[in-house]
């Protein structure tokens, strides 16, 4: 089972990136398989590090999909990295392996410590879209036009049902974002 989560992480800089990445668990151990290139990849093999941050608020997956990154943090409490000021719970990570691949290599973390900020009230039916669309965007390059269209149609259906102010939003940002993405394959081809 994949667990959709947001994923900080500290750049060579100091500054923290965030990312959304799926997650996977091993018994106690937690797998991250973020594709190559990837800062969030760079970052967890040189800082050993990185933590999920569990959140509610689909404008973060989106957002960080579509250039907004600006989301309020606060500093971890084991690691040396920040976490989402607003999360829900998040979990700080010590990498313990790591299986090099091409495409994409697996790093197997432990938790290190872990923390509950606010009770998880459940998904609401937009937020699910907003979750989906968020993977199709990021897969805008690996996937046929015509599936990510058909997923969005369907998608749209759980938007125009369910959709509150926040998750209307984060669907405009992606929508935004694939129409943009179309839009520049359009005008390589005609160049």
């Amino acid at each position: 089972m994949i667990m959709e989560t947001i994923v900080t992480t500290r750049s060579a800089d100091g500054n923290t990136h965030i990312a959304p990445m799926g997650l996977r668990r091993q018994e106690e151990l937690f797998l991250l398989a973020p594709f190559k290139p990837s800062r969030s990849l760079d970052n967890m093999r040189r800082e050993g590090s990185a933590i999920i941050n569990y959140t509610d608020d689909v404008r973060v997956f989106a957002g960080c999909l579509t250039g907004r990154w600006d989301w309020p943090l606060c500093a971890a409490d084991r690691i040396n990295g920040q976490r989402l000021q607003d999360c829900l719970s998040h979990v700080e990570l010590e990498l313990v392996d790591i299986k090099d691949d091409e495409q994409r290599p697996e790093l197997l973390f432990c938790a290190v410590h872990k923390a509950t900020h606010a009770p998880f009230q459940g998904f609401n039916r937009a937020q699910s879209a907003v979750i989906e669309a968020a993977v199709l965007v990021s897969r805008l390059q690996m996937l046929p036009q015509e599936k990510i269209r058909a997923e969005i149609d369907y998608l749209t259906i759980a938007i125009e049902k369910t959709a509150g102010p926040h998750e209307q939003l984060a669907w405009d940002w992606l929508l935004q974002r694939i129409t943009g993405f179309y839009a520049e394959q359009r005008k390589e081809r005609l160049a």
